[in-house]
């Protein structure tokens, strides 16, 4: 395929990595299905095309008919579908395992050459976290109705949108302090969403070996504490760190648990997840199973994407060291 009219669907296609992916797609000249529970809330999707390229449909991965009619004449499917925390009928098992498993049949029903699963780093059957657990579960699932399909699991992803430094930067506007987890020894490996759209859109033009499981991050490793230090340099924000164990950051989950996701920090299941360290592993590299592999030669650096947008917390406002 090489982008010339070839049609992609994109299950997650409006959220924070698949919004990018949309747009690494049209830019090939693909047309793009985004399969979504509420399409008429994705409009904002089809300026990232020309007129007709880009359009969502309503698909819901716990529905398989409407998969099945998503997925209809598609080259290629991406499943971004996920959550990090369970709402109502919204669980880990229906989305991660069950729904992940269903978009993989259907895309193989409908005859689709590639098929690209987004699963998570720490992903394993053996962790404590349903989160990673039920991703570990959803990779089987995925591998066994679509033998082919290229795996990615990123670290954390940062990006204009993100949910990480966006949400400690603004907890540092109301917060004396900021929380310290397990010591905040905790090892990360940032990926900028671009830098994985593009990696997702080279899998989809061939890049990658089938049935194979990559692992991707950033050029740098850093420490949950580092990566409060530098938000609170971009934001340009003095806290204190308040250092809680983990049985403690548990046992605040669990007494917040009762408030919606919204207004939780962070959730028990979350808590377990900081536990282990969120870094490409020796493995992968060796065996060429790493961004690099997906033909992205650089990874694009934190502090050359974040502090533009974490511009917007500083005390004086987002415009006050500009000088006319």
């Amino acid at each position: 395929m090489n982008g010339n009219g070839g049609l992609v669907t994109v299950f997650g296609g409006s959220g924070f990595v698949g919004r990018h992916t949309v747009s690494a797609l049209a830019r090939r000249g693909y047309r793009v299905r985004a399969g979504e529970r509420r399409p008429d809330l994705a409009g904002y999707l089809q300026p990232m095309g020309v007129v007709g390229q880009v359009h969502a449909v309503q698909a819901n991965v716990r529905f398989p008919a409407s998969v099945e009619a998503a997925v209809d004449g598609a080259e290629a499917v991406i499943n971004l579908v996920a959550i990090l925390a369970p709402s109502g009928k919204q669980t880990f098992p229906a989305l991660h395992v069950e729904g992940a498993r269903t978009v993989a049949k259907a895309a193989r029903a409908a005859g689709a050459k590639r098929f690209i699963h987004i699963s998570a780093i720490g992903a394993s059957r053996s962790s404590a976290s349903a989160y990673a657990r039920t991703k570990a579960e959803g990779e089987d699932a995925v591998l066994q109705e679509f033998p082919e399909a290229i795996i990615i699991r990123p670290s954390i992803v940062f990006g204009p949108e993100d949910e990480f430094f966006n949400r400690f930067a603004t907890l540092s506007l109301s917060s004396p302090f900021l929380p310290l987890i397990g010591g905040g020894r905790t090892k990360f490996q940032p990926i900028y969403v671009g830098d994985l759209a593009t990696a997702i859109a080279n899998a989809v033009q061939g890049a990658g070996k089938p049935g194979t499981i990559y692992e991707v991050g950033g050029p740098e490793v850093f420490t949950f504490r580092r990566l409060l230090d530098l938000t609170q340099e971009y934001t340009g924000r003095k806290r204190a760190y308040l250092p809680l164990p983990f049985w403690l950051a548990k046992l605040q989950a669990l007494l917040l648990s009762p408030l919606p996701n919204s207004l939780r920090p962070i959730t028990s299941d979350q808590v377990k997840l900081l536990k282990s360290d969120n870094a490409v592993s020796e493995a992968a590299k060796k065996e060429g199973r790493t961004l690099q592999d997906l033909g992205v030669s650089q990874a694009t650096a934190v502090e050359s994407v974040v502090p533009g947008y974490l511009e917007r917390f500083q005390p004086r406002g987002q415009f006050a060291h500009y000088k006319v």
